[in-house]
């Protein structure tokens, strides 16, 4: 029997895309400064959706005593060496405080000493117990007034017209509903992308993974294809991780001091250099070498340090409590084995996202991104996250307001040209009526053809491949051909012209997909968003011709550094076309603005 679709029509003032960190944030903000209705979509529950699902056990983004906002932008500066947005990163460092202060309030349970001061744990780093991190955001926006939240209900398209963001569309995950929710303003919190490379494990294991499996890129690629501005997609990101667990390693560092050593114990992290990328590389060199496995070390650690660490990572890797407790060996008896994941695309540790303004508008009119979403502001972590929620949700009411105001005036110069012309109201009444219908010819094709597409794929018959085999197969082609595990993540140009050749292919193939339900058809659209980002991540390693980064683009061709490349790789599509573009870097004391 063929499947039929209804369609749904909302209006809000600010529709939210992804009800994770930053989303969450962006509404609480926007309530409390103004009377403005928001809808929040969420493909899943935002009761446990995003990053902060599992939980966390640090604020790894926080001004502590002693420091300074501007001293966390040189930090990130480093960290990036030199590939940022240096505008971003300060507005986002000044509200890191404010915005913990305010999760504490809400409930969050922030470890004090003695004298009641916060526990530091380095020089940016504060420790909570964060389990319930993503329940306590989610409890404060289910009690806001005026705001819906839709759950598993997955926007796949904008409505953009001339460039001015009108709303999106969106499946419900379980029924068979089109929704197409018009808005004043968009933001956009839907998180980075993981899955475009083959993973770590196989099999039933492949979503063991440092990045959540159900971020599939899907903000990036719906900008991407309504011709927004994107940035640094190059700069891609690799987690270094404790291995097959693939629990964070940064507990162990700086929660016991942990070195990183090889296996004849030499410390080698100082022969590399301890940058995010420099730690990926200097494990990755020394198992080339033949110095592998590669470890932190924690044998000799003390016995209150064990169970530390063994109860931080019950609030958010429990699998790796559970790897030491199988073994029966305590940290102290035996060095944790790491590993480096598959690169994934996320804003919130690299520079990658949208190009936007310090509004984190992007340069869709209407439209802004914030956390992993957003570029250009590298090590957001959780706390950066909410201050750009903070900041999108006030540049939204102010669209709003602007968005009521135009529609005001337009009402108002409509009524005074009607009593002027009062002897034509009559033709004048036929004529609005007129321009009324043609808007809705105009509108209505976008809904039909959005339809037909959902139907098609749902009522597609003897499709010659799975959704899955096509996502192992990108997979494959980006792991052998862009830079993934399988080739020490180093690529040449010839390997990424034949991995954009090979994902092209894949694109056509897509094409023939069949989903049995709704849920299916959401996975559809998740290959489909991480097709179209693998051609940008593809371009953007082909611009840049250096090696900045090593592992997260390390360029057989281009294997040194250029002051040359001391800019931005900037993409968009123009004319059906993905071209790239280059900008110069926003120094420290400068603002951009979007002019072009």
């Amino acid at each position: 029997m063929k499947k039929e679709i209804q369609v749904k029509q909302l209006e809000t003032d600010v529709l939210i895309i992804g009800g994770g960190t930053a989303g969450c944030y962006a509404a609480l903000t926007i309530r409390e400064n103004s009377k403005a209705s928001v809808i929040i979509a969420e493909k899943a529950n935002i009761k446990r959706s995003g990053c902060l699902a599992a939980g966390v056990n640090a604020i790894n983004a926080y001004i502590v005593k002693g420091r300074t906002p501007e001293d966390y932008v040189d930090y990130a500066k480093k960290d990036a060496d030199n590939i940022v947005r240096q505008d971003l990163l300060l507005s986002m460092s000044q509200g890191l405080n404010r915005v913990t202060k305010k999760l504490e309030d809400l409930g969050l349970v922030i470890l004090k000493d003695e004298n009641g001061e916060y526990v530091a744990r380095g020089n940016r780093n504060i420790k909570i117990n964060g389990e319930n991190i993503k329940p306590i955001l989610a409890t404060a926006v289910n009690t806001l007034d005026n705001v819906t939240v839709l759950n598993q209900v997955n926007v796949i398209d904008y409505i953009v017209k001339d460039n001015q963001i009108l709303g999106a569309f969106a499946i419900d995950v379980n029924n068979e509903i089109l929704y197409e929710i018009k808005a004043k303003s968009v933001i956009c919190a839907t998180g980075g992308a993981s899955g475009l490379y083959k993973p770590n494990n196989p099999g039933f294991s492949r979503h063991k993974m440092w990045y959540p499996p159900f971020n599939t890129g899907a903000g990036y690629a719906m900008g991407i294809r309504a011709g927004a501005e994107m940035t640094t997609f190059e700069m891609r990101f690799i987690a270094l991780r404790c291995k097959d667990t693939i629990a964070p390693t940064g507990t162990i560092a700086q929660g016991v001091g942990a070195k990183q050593i090889n296996s004849k114990g030499e410390v080698y992290e100082t022969k590399y250099g301890i940058t995010t990328s420099e730690r990926v590389y200097g494990t990755v060199k020394e198992n080339q070498e033949g110095r592998g496995p590669c470890y932190l070390k924690t044998e000799g650690i003390s016995p209150t340090q064990d169970e530390e660490l063994k109860k931080a990572y019950l609030n958010m890797a429990p699998s790796q409590t559970l790897k030491w407790v199988e073994a029966g060996k305590d940290p102290s008896e035996q060095n944790v084995e790491i590993e480096g994941t598959e690169p994934y695309i996320v804003g919130g540790h690299t520079a990658s996202g949208y190009w936007v303004d310090n509004n984190r508008e992007t340069t869709i009119k209407g439209l802004f991104a914030a956390g992993d979403v957003a570029g250009g502001c590298p090590q957001k972590y959780v706390t950066g996250a909410l201050v750009e929620g903070e900041i999108a949700g006030k540049a939204a009411v102010v669209e709003v307001e602007k968005q009521t105001r135009l529609q005001e005036q337009i009402h108002l110069q409509s009524q005074s040209h009607l009593q002027e012309q009062s002897h034509l109201q009559s033709q004048s009444h036929l004529q609005d009526q007129s321009h009324l219908q043609q808007d809705q010819l105009e509108e209505e094709p976008l809904i039909k053809v959005k339809k037909e597409e959902v139907e098609g794929i749902l009522n597609f018959v003897n499709p010659t491949f799975t959704t899955q085999q096509l996502e192992e197969a990108m997979q494959k082609v980006m792991d052998a051909y862009a830079g993934g595990i399988g080739s020490n993540y180093s690529f040449n140009e010839k390997q990424l012209e034949l991995a954009d050749e090979k994902i092209d292919q894949i694109i056509k193939l897509s094409d023939g997909l069949n989903a049995a339900d709704m849920h299916e058809l959401m996975f559809v659209y998740e290959l489909k968003e991480r097709l179209t980002l693998c051609k940008s991540v593809i371009a953007h390693l082909r611009a840049r011709k250096e090696t900045r980064w090593h592992s997260f683009a390390e360029n057989l061709d281009y294997p040194n550094k250029s002051d040359e490349w001391l800019k931005y790789v900037n993409s968009k599509v123009v004319n059906g076309k993905l071209t790239i573009l280059y900008r110069d870097l926003v120094e420290r004391g400068e603002t951009y603005e979007h002019s072009n």
